[in-house]
């Protein structure tokens, strides 16, 4: 028997709000439910959604607000749970990790009172200690829970590169890897346009300077703290990469992608999610992409991994 994709959001602020509004204009599932802590947010998010749904624009579809038993039949489930980081702040996701361990705790046990066959993505910072914590604390099957990672961070690079080199930024290709946060780096030995390497960009394509490296990899991970301070909070660009993650999902794309996930061994790691490139359908991250990477970019990677560690083991994670 047929049955019309159901995704399911957890968190309905400012990201999972967004995510919504994305997920509607992408028309990324026929049913779409809102979950929140304090259920007459939800019940507003989702029908000011409903609402919007008359347009001739945007198919028919169902959007509503319930609790957390609605998990039980839903292919996809984001996580936008939690407080993020603010104005005023120290701009780094880490300092968010004890309040938003306990929020990720409580979620896990309520989801999984009702399923661990949905895909579960996860989008609460810090994200790499929230995936590592729901990933290895709920038994939830290996794979079908994965975080956003670098995602975001991948989508600006390639906006930055694109723009540079006066290019679509789609037809950038390459990663940023490592945390989700300040030491994310960009995997400069994947990025290419068009199937040109990079060293060889300026020969074939218009650009107004030289590409500083060191600086746009800062550029990438700043932004982020540039976007809070301007107004208040990230949102769009977070929202996009999750429903494109959700979509890779729902179609079985075997899509690839720079996800969070734990870690088993890859470059002698354990103990820690990052991200590194997965490729991503219908049963979540099926497979894992250990790149071959430079000596330096190695090194990066450990270093981002050794600050991800820190923080699950003074909130005695691990």
């Amino acid at each position: 028997m047929f049955k019309p994709h159901k995704l399911a959001i957890i968190g309905l602020g400012h990201v999972g709000s967004a995510v919504l509004a994305r997920a509607i204009a992408c028309q990324l599932a026929a049913e779409i439910v809102c979950i929140d802590i304090k259920p007459e947010v939800a019940h507003g998010e989702a029908v000011d959604a409903v609402h919007s749904l008359s347009c001739s624009l945007v198919p028919g579809m169902k959007v509503y607000s319930g609790g957390f038993e609605e998990c039980r039949d839903a292919d996809v489930i984001i996580c936008a749970a939690g407080p993020s980081i603010v104005p005023g702040q120290k701009m780094d996701r880490l300092i968010l990790a004890k309040e938003n361990i306990a929020v990720i705790r409580q979620v896990m046990g309520e989801v999984t009172k009702y399923t661990r066959e949905a895909v579960f993505i996860m989008i609460t910072n810090p994200l790499d200690i929230t995936t590592y914590v729901a990933a290895t604390e709920f038994d939830y099957p290996a794979g079908r829970l994965f975080g956003t990672g670098t995602t975001l961070e991948t989508m600006r690079l390639k906006a930055i590169v694109g723009q540079h080199y006066h290019v679509n930024a789609a037809d950038v290709q390459g990663y940023m890897l490592g945390e989700h946060g300040n030491s994310a780096f960009p995997a400069w030995s994947t990025v290419n346009i068009g199937g040109v390497p990079l060293k060889e960009l300026d020969e074939f394509y218009d650009h107004a300077g030289e590409l500083n490296l060191a600086e746009i990899g800062q550029e990438v991970v700043n932004t982020a703290y540039d976007v809070v301070q301007s107004k208040g909070w990230t949102n769009t660009g977070i929202a996009m990469g999750a429903c494109r993650l959700a979509k890779a999902v729902l179609l079985d794309e075997h899509a690839v992608c720079p996800v969070s996930l734990p870690l088993k061994g890859e470059y002698g790691l354990t103990e820690v999610a990052l991200s590194l490139p997965s490729v991503i359908g219908k049963n979540g991250v099926e497979r894992r992409i250990p790149l071959h990477l430079p000596e330096e970019e190695l090194a990066l990677l450990k270093k981002s991994a050794e600050s991800i560690r820190d923080v699950l083991r003074s909130n005695g994670v691990i």
